[in-house]
């Protein structure tokens, strides 16, 4: 259900990845649009904990069920199914849309294995950015755009709230507070739920049995309120069961043998 977003060794929705430069791109530009094609079937977004707050007025929050947890919005319950935007790619509901997603096509990516320098790049099969006449220049007689200024500051604050975000689930690791998690969802009509499984999640009965000492650092750093987001955000898993139905996209269930 929740899978670490990795594929091909690139970072979900990337297809390839190309540094952004003054002498090669000289003349390029970048534009918006309205239709993100690349999140068109994505059910998990990840997602950074300063996002927690936001995200969780919207959708579920989970942990991808690997080594290194990843949070993630879901947008779906099921692989290959967003039900909050459609198939051109266009925001179905005014919601909060991850950081994630607005990034793209840019991220920032170390060319050198053996240096610690990030540069900006892009995935050159997106349309959204080019040698075309309109859109937002990304150079102008050499040097980066206000525009592309921009996007940089983007790409690092992302970066940095990443860093942050792992430095939050390492602290949930080190605590025992991510358990396996599981969700029975009830159709009407249906004698069997549907459970969903394969994702990480806070154990509440770990985290009532936290030392008071322990959940008062957590309260001032403000975890507790990360981790209350997340649990309070599990609501919504029905909701979105429901959109999926909505949809036509629910799941149907196997006959009983």
């Amino acid at each position: 259900m929740a899978s670490a977003p990795q594929a091909a060794n690139l970072p979900l929705f990337y297809k390839d990845l190309m540094p952004l430069n003054s002498r090669d791109h000289a003349n390029w530009g970048s534009k918006s649009t309205e239709n993100a094609t690349w999140i068109v079937g994505q059910h998990a977004i990840p997602l950074t904990a300063e996002e927690f707050v936001h995200a969780s007025r919207n959708y579920p929050i989970v942990f991808s069920n690997s080594d290194t947890p990843v949070p993630l919005a879901l947008m779906g319950l099921n692989e290959g199914v967003n039900t909050f935007f459609d198939e051109t790619g266009k925001l179905t509901d005014p919601v909060y849309v991850p950081a994630y997603v607005r990034r793209y096509p840019f991220l920032l990516a170390k060319l050198n294995p053996e240096s610690e320098e990030l540069s900006l790049c892009f995935d050159p099969t997106s349309d959204l950015i080019g040698d075309f006449s309109d859109g937002n220049p990304l150079f102008i007689d050499g040097q980066p755009s206000e525009s592309c200024q921009a996007t940089l500051d983007f790409c690092r604050n992302f970066e940095e709230a990443g860093f942050r975000t792992q430095a939050f689930v390492d602290e949930l690791m080190k605590h025992g507070l991510l358990m396996d998690g599981e969700v029975a969802i009830q159709q009407q009509g249906n004698d069997q739920p549907f459970v969903y499984r394969g994702f990480k999640m806070i154990d509440q009965e770990k985290l009532r049995e936290l030392r008071g000492d322990v959940l008062r650092t957590m309260n001032q750093s403000g975890m507790l309120a990360l981790i209350f987001a997340h649990i309070f955000s599990l609501e919504h898993m029905s909701e979105v069961f429901g959109r999926q139905v909505q949809q036509g996209k629910g799941p149907v269930l196997a006959p009983a043998a």
